[in-house]
């Protein structure tokens, strides 16, 4: 076991001091979870920003991209990737239209349907902003060594899945 203490180890024995009734055990492990997503949110809205994106841009477009040839989606299929409203969706492709970074297209097997499409320049900037957030990652990773990460994902991969079933 470590013999450093980190701000978290801090807060918990204090308040192991003040209700030793309580078992603070979930905070260990999910304050520490906590602090760690605001690094993270701060390295990926920096390599969106390198590239010219807002996050919610990136949403949409990673998903475009990952899509593979020929790179579109239905609003639908977005919708489902990216947990947002009808709404939202429609005026996030229309910013992105506006943008150039996609376009609608009719969709050839139902005429009454659109897809949407990336573009170039947008498939251009999400493969840049990728590989930013991958090198920005793997430096936040960096303490840890190939086993650890390995198991790091895992269980977080167990615990992730109590949550989307």
């Amino acid at each position: 076991m470590s013999t450093e203490h980190d701000e978290v180890d801090r807060i918990v024995g204090a308040w192991g001091i003040q209700r030793p009734d309580l078992d603070f055990s979930p905070l260990e492990v999910l304050s520490r979870v906590d602090r760690l997503s605001r690094h993270l949110d701060r390295a990926r809205r920096e390599a969106f920003r390198r590239s010219d994106l807002e996050p919610w841009e990136w949403d949409v477009l990673s998903a475009l991209r990952r899509a593979g040839e020929p790179y579109q989606l239905s609003p639908k299929q977005l919708l489902q990737q990216t947990l947002v409203s009808s709404g939202t969706m429609t005026n996030r492709i229309d910013r992105l239209v506006g943008r150039r970074l996609v376009r609608r297209e009719a969709d050839p097997a139902d005429g009454r349907s659109v897809l949407v499409t990336i573009t170039d320049d947008g498939k251009t900037r999400v493969d840049a902003a990728i590989t930013r957030l991958v090198d920005a990652e793997a430096l936040l990773l960096g303490v840890l060594p190939r086993p650890d990460r390995e198991r790091l994902a895992g269980l977080l991969r167990k615990l992730s899945l109590g949550f989307d079933s």
